[in-house]
């Protein structure tokens, strides 16, 4: 997110350790780029203090699990606004010396009380509007967050949680330099922001959101992060943090002369503190899928990431050689896009049986759905999907597109050992439910939005409705990809919906289309997700859209920008490229331990 230019000599002062490169000014970020190349370990954020952090865990002999959860907690400072002990996320891991690839569900659970009206107003029977639901004690989830990083110290660290927590716990306490997109987000939040206490007190001081350049500190973040390294997590899931947590939900801290007005009445939440004891991790196996002779590992269920990702590769793969051009190639690439979210919305959530996901991501089920893809013509969308106990290539009748864009963040890591991490997480949409825990300095996830409000399918089964103790589907899909069993690629991206099409489309960019990792970044981005109009940039719409458009395809509004992806390229010789976004949410920071 705070991208600047040059990559110069590695400041880490906001370690709170004496280093021999010169010091930032108070409160100032390292200087870091999107991308660099070389040996010793890589780390990619979408923020130069994370990933500065997480550097300096790797120069000092910390493997990529290490580096990963210290600059994830230090993003729980900087990115407050999408990630943090708040909420929730999918960790993927490679291991090395296994060479096998696990994975960490640390997605949120719903309260045990929680029905499939959750979110219908019983004054009229209708779904609640979105911001209503959202604002409230409604949205909240049990947060997995920190139960990942305990879980991921434990089985592949070489660090304990605590000491992975001090480093963030200093950027909290000594602050970090606010740029413009920080100051847009709180902009963007501040009639919600403005409804409670805690929160206006820390994103709007003076009742306005904080000025460019000034420092942004929050003394209650670290004195939490420093609580949970002395007492350990479960001062969160069973403790004093976690009775705050849960009074923040069930009694929203309303401000008594609110700064702006909000439309809604704010709701509260049922989740209790025997939710937040009760709170499990799961370790699902990863999605498996087999493209252009490269291994694509993903997350499987509640996230659908991996089983679409895997989906339209398979697709694409199917119906379309190599040689074809490049209008060819995008035109199967959102082809292949639809009709894999149709199947999606259709069939996947958090309940979805493992024969299901192994049909979605089988080379006879692409055969079925690509079958559908015309090289000359677009498909009219929304498309039905595929009926899974059918034969040939006989669409079902009932299903529709369902789900917006909203905000998480993700980092990659790799070591000298060649262990990978990539973890997406999150706390939903941008500025969570927008409610700071008083005295705790984290906001709190919306994330049980990501549940349907009511049935999308018609008369089928819809596998995204509101459950007790469920975990709503997600759209993260933190990818791992080998190739002849060694690793290759590993990325991830911010972006709700769109980030299955933000990865899909790297990996097309980078093996389609043979731009380099940091050219695969930088292009202009399209997401088609079964609607009528493609969401694009507008450098996307005017480089390929007279070649897309007589093809029948049409474009929705453009859009600022879609993701803000990360991720690293193993080269030969242990080396590594590690890559963040040039200009997208600001700018990411790449580095690696011995640049070339």
């Amino acid at each position: 997110m705070r991208f600047l230019p040059a990559l110069t000599a590695l400041s880490l002062t906001t370690l709170g350790i004496a280093v021999a490169s010169p010091p930032a000014s108070a409160g100032g970020q390292p200087a870091l780029g999107p991308t660099a190349s070389g040996y010793g370990g890589a780390v990619a954020t979408v923020d130069a203090n994370a990933t500065a952090v997480g550097l300096d865990v790797l120069r000092r002999g910390g493997n990529a699990v290490d580096a990963a959860i210290a600059a994830a907690a230090t993003l729980g400072v900087t990115e407050p606004f999408s990630a943090g002990i708040g909420g929730g996320g999918f960790f993927v891991y490679y291991d090395a010396k296994r060479r096998s690839v696990s994975t960490i569900d640390g997605r949120e659970t719903g309260p045990a009380t929680m029905t499939e009206k959750h979110f219908i107003d019983p004054a009229d029977g209708l779904p609640y509007d979105f911001a209503e639901a959202r604002v409230s004690g409604l949205s909240v989830g049990a947060p997995g967050t920190l139960a990942t990083w305990e879980s991921a110290a434990r089985k592949w660290g070489t660090r304990s949680l605590s000491s992975l927590l001090q480093p963030a716990a200093g950027v909290a306490e000594r602050g970090f330099v606010v740029d413009a997109t920080f100051r847009q987000q709180v902009a963007d939040n501040a009639a919600a922001f403005g409804q409670f206490t805690s929160s206006r007190e820390l994103y709007l001081p003076g009742g306005a959101p904080p000025a460019v350049g000034s420092v942004q500190r929050n003394p209650d973040l670290a004195d939490t992060y420093r609580l949970i390294a002395k007492k350990g997590t479960g001062v969160f899931y069973r403790g004093a943090v976690g009775e705050d947590l849960v009074e923040t939900v069930q009694h929203p801290p309303v401000a008594a002369d609110p700064i702006g007005t909000w439309a809604y009445p704010i709701r509260p939440g049922t989740l209790t503190e025997a939710d937040l004891a009760g709170y499990r991790l799961r370790y699902p196996s990863p999605t498996r899928s087999d493209y252009r002779g490269l291994t694509i590992y993903g997350m499987n269920t509640p996230s659908s990431g991996g089983t679409a990702v895997g989906e339209a590769l398979n697709i694409i793969e199917k119906g379309l050689p190599t040689s074809a051009t490049t209008t060819e190639k995008l035109h199967y690439y959102l082809e292949a896009s639809a009709l894999a979210f149709a199947d999606r919305n259709r069939y996947v959530g958090a309940n979805t049986s493992p024969a299901v996901i192994r049909e979605l991501i089988s080379d006879r089920w692409a055969g079925q759905r690509a079958c559908q893809i015309d090289r000359t013509k677009a498909l009219t969308k929304p498309v039905p999907p595929g009926d899974i106990n059918a034969e040939g290539c006989t669409p079902a009748t009932l299903g529709g597109p369902t789900e917006q864009g909203q905000s998480t963040t993700n980092l990659t890591v790799a070591d000298r050992w060649g262990n990978i991490v990539e973890y997406t997480f999150t706390i939903e949409a941008t500025g969570g439910n927008t409610m700071v825990v008083p005295g705790r300095g984290f906001m709190l996830n919306n994330e049980l939005t990501d549940f349907n409000f009511a049935p999308t399918q018609g008369t089928a089964p819809d596998p995204n409705l509101p459950g007790p103790g469920k975990r709503p589907r997600s759209s993260m899909s933190p990818t791992i990809v080998l190739k002849d069993g060694k690793p290759f690629l590993a990325l991830g991206s911010p972006g709700g919906a769109t980030i299955i099409t933000t990865v899909l489309q790297l990996l097309l960019n980078r093996v389609d289309l043979g731009m380099t990792l940091p050219e695969a970044m930088a292009a202009p981005r399209a997401s088609q997700r079964n609607s009528a109009g493609i969401q694009a940039e507008a450098a996307f719409r005017t480089q390929y859209g007279p070649a897309l458009t007589p093809l029948g395809h049409t474009f929705a509004a453009d859009v600022a920008e879609l993701g803000a992806a990360t991720a690293i390229e193993f080269t030969r010789g242990g080396g590594f490229i590690a890559s963040s976004e040039p200009t997208r949410r600001g700018g990411g920071a790449a580095a690696v331990v011995h640049p070339r």
